[in-house]
């Protein structure tokens, strides 16, 4: 037997820290830190992931991200998931089929690769998806998981592994200190919050920082008339300048002293507020109050 769990009738065969040094030598493949690749060699740390995610006992079908050599990919066909994998190597795309067809033969047929960039992957490519679990590439993390919020209304929930700083900016509520465009953003799409730590000695190779759990539950935007893009100008010009008050940080958004005043008062904004203190709601009903 080896440190990966052992060949079943029940089910796939998950990857421990042999198979996948042995997957990456057989690839040539050494990992890089422009891709953010830290490879996840703990198969109790892919099961915990899939539990936390909270899927559905009858299939639901995944959106993953960068599966790498598939640690992750096989824990979720394991369950039951048909799955979509956005891999950008190529080398690492053309591999996982293989890795899938000899560790979970019977899975196989629900896995599809897509060969992209899943900071401009398109709906086309990657179905509709209903949930999302991924090891995010930690570099790109923040942008990613908006992109696939905002092309994917089908994503209805998800949890993700980041930096655990990052998770924290995701999961922070207006007024904390680790509050920003990030949190705020990601408020638009859905309820965030922080869903658990994750060790080093999980990764190979093992990153410098720490990791954290991210889960997310898709609702409903704030009512307005604005757009998103017009809610998110505001919502970066709040916190482009983040110790001054809100109606000094949006000047640039309205140079219009007088109308910007129109405007918070309208929206019933405290001027003398700072951006961190705002949630998704006010930053809405600003953008709103200019119609």
């Amino acid at each position: 037997m080896t440190s990966a769990d052992s060949p079943t009738s029940a089910g796939p065969r998950l990857l421990g820290p042999a198979e996948v040094r042995s997957l990456a030598a057989s690839l040539g493949l050494r990992p890089t830190k422009q891709r953010g690749q830290n490879f996840v060699i703990d198969p109790n740390t892919v099961r915990r992931i899939v539990r936390t995610a909270e899927l559905s006992a009858a299939g639901e079908s995944v959106l993953e991200v960068g599966p790498g050599l598939g640690s992750l990919t096989l824990a979720l066909l394991a369950e039951g998931h048909r799955v979509t994998a956005v891999e950008i190597d190529p080398l690492l795309a053309g591999a996982l089929p293989g890795t899938i067809a000899s560790y979970a033969p019977n899975q196989a047929d629900r896995l599809i690769v897509v060969l992209a960039d899943a900071m401009t992957v398109q709906l086309s490519e990657i179905g509709s998806p209903e949930a999302c679990v991924a090891n995010l590439p930690y570099n790109v993390a923040v942008p990613v998981l908006l992109h696939l919020l905002a092309i994917a209304p089908s994503l209805r929930h998800g949890l993700v592994m980041v930096q655990s700083e990052v998770a924290d900016r995701l999961a922070a509520p207006p007024g904390s200190r680790t509050y920003g465009v990030p949190s705020a953003k990601a408020a638009w799409y859905a309820e965030v919050r922080r869903a658990g730590p994750i060790g080093r000695n999980v990764f190979w190779p093992a990153p410098n920082v720490d990791s954290g759990l991210v889960a997310f539950e898709r609702r409903e935007p704030p009512a307005t008339p604005a757009t998103r893009e017009e809610v998110f100008a505001v919502i970066e010009a709040a916190f482009s300048q983040r110790r001054k008050t809100v109606r000094s940080a949006l000047a640039r958004w309205m140079p219009d002293r007088d109308r910007l005043d129109e405007v918070l008062q309208k929206a019933g904004i405290d001027p003398t507020l700072r951006g961190e203190m705002l949630g998704i709601e006010e930053f809405a009903a600003i953008a709103g109050a200019t119609y």
